[in-house]
């Protein structure tokens, strides 16, 4: 009789792409995935994406979280929450993003439009004009 594998596959699990690992074509997931080797083509992703020091990713992303150590060269990064670039990143592309930290040392080259996402501030009554 034949077993059935019964784990549960989903967000819990980590995508990895080996440093050395070439890949071609896009790529779609819903659980974290840390990227040291090459990726050319889009990643859409419900979770974290992290691009390792030695990672390379040519394509858009689009995704909850980023993490870049390595290089990004896409057109569109749509990350929702947070976009970290830290200082040894080098980040060609227009991101879209709810925030932004950017270490001292990384590159960035492109567009950055933040969304808004906090309740517009009470405006000050103003004086009633007589």
């Amino acid at each position: 009789m034949k077993d059935t594998d019964t784990r549960d596959f989903g967000a819990s699990t980590v995508n990895v792409i080996a440093q050395g690992t070439q890949l071609q074509g896009n790529m779609l997931t819903a659980s974290d995935c840390r990227i040291d080797g090459a990726l050319r083509g889009n990643i859409e992703s419900k979770a974290k994406i992290i691009v390792g020091r030695s990672g390379i990713v040519e394509g858009n992303i689009k995704c909850a979280n980023i993490e870049v150590e390595g290089t990004v060269k896409a057109e569109s990064l749509l990350v929702s929450e947070l976009i970290s670039l830290k200082a040894t990143a080098n980040v060609i592309g227009n991101i879209e993003t709810g925030k932004i930290a950017i270490e001292p040392g990384a590159e960035f080259s492109g567009n950055c439009k933040m969304r808004n996402n906090r309740p517009a501030a009470p405006q000050a009554p103003q004086p009633e004009r007589k």
